[in-house]
């Protein structure tokens, strides 16, 4: 079914930049193979490229739904999976009372409670869920090895209730910020590609589609500003997210043309942590956004 809307990785391209998300070839590439093989995708990068954007794009490309598991230090299986409703099984005992309770009716699939995991791999009305898991360098180790029975056989097991397995595959997309290191044992059995930072000509692709009210030699000197701040010895370099936030929070200002006041004033937007802030706020942004408008003269100059 997804290989007949998208028929290569060229259409699959195309499909997501009229969306809105500008894909380059190689992930492009590997997000087809992965749709076409029905194997997870496992996207690896600094935040704030774009990994989780695309699950929300597939989703909606492909007219399904998106159930997302965001993940933080602490997950379990009672908030990733699922877990029994012990209220409504204290009430089924109450009116059973004097009756001859059977114990295998109060673990039924009337008392369960489903979290995204297993709700991603029941039957769906459009098709299979698109299932983002989301940032899991953030869980704990121990929940990757829960992950091992999805991912290799598209199940889950409930001891009081056994095992329920999937109609028909999820389309799994997994995120990493690489605050640590995800176990073999996942990349495995995933397709794997790394999203990095987008070079000058992509991200004033992406720039025009996400901020066009910005003029363009802004755009050219936003994205050159932030191409050399990346460069930098910084705790956090800036990302997409936030070249769009700041070329937009720009044109709040009716900036035209950056200057070192208005870099100074906005840098907020772009950085996120004070020791960085204060690096590169007064002269060495002024020297950086120099040398910016210097070479895009250069340039100007050889057309």
């Amino acid at each position: 079914m997804v290989r007949k809307q998208f028929e290569n990785a060229e259409k699959l391209q195309h499909a997501l930049r009229g969306g809105g998300y500008i894909a380059n070839d190689g992930l492009s590439v590997s997000l087809f193979l992965a749709l076409a093989k029905s194997r997870p995708l496992f996207l690896e990068g600094e935040a704030g490229v774009g990994k989780t954007e695309i699950a929300k794009m597939l989703a909606v490309l492909l007219g399904r739904d998106l159930i997302r598991l965001q993940c933080y230090e602490g997950l379990d299986i009672a908030q990733a999976a699922y877990e029994w409703n012990y209220a409504h099984q204290l009430i089924e005992i109450q009116s059973q009372k004097g009756t001859k309770l059977v114990t295998k009716n109060l673990f039924s699939e009337k008392f369960l409670i489903e979290r995204p995991l297993l709700r991603a791999l029941q039957s769906h009305s459009n098709g299979p869920p698109v299932l983002l898991i989301d940032e899991l360098d953030r869980a704990d180790e121990a929940f990757e090895a829960y992950l091992l029975e999805i991912l290799s056989d598209w199940q889950i097991s409930i001891p009081e209730l056994g095992v329920i397995s999937a109609v028909a595959p999820p389309i799994v997309i997994i995120t990493s910020n690489r605050t640590r290191e995800i176990h073999d044992a996942i990349k495995r059995r995933c397709f794997y590609h790394w999203v990095d930072y987008p070079d000058a000509n992509l991200e004033m692709t992406i720039l025009a589609e996400k901020a066009p009210e910005a003029a363009t030699n802004l755009q050219r000197q936003i994205v050159g500003f932030v191409q050399a701040l990346r460069q930098q010895n910084l705790f956090k370099s800036p990302g997409v997210a936030e070249t769009i936030d700041w070329a937009q929070a720009l044109v709040e200002l009716n900036c035209v043309a950056l200057d070192p006041q208005t870099v100074d004033s906005t840098m907020g937007v772009l950085l996120k942590y004070q020791d960085d802030i204060s690096r590169i706020q007064g002269s060495e942004a002024a020297r950086i956004l120099s040398e910016v408008q210097a070479n895009l003269v250069r340039s100007e100059m050889k057309r």
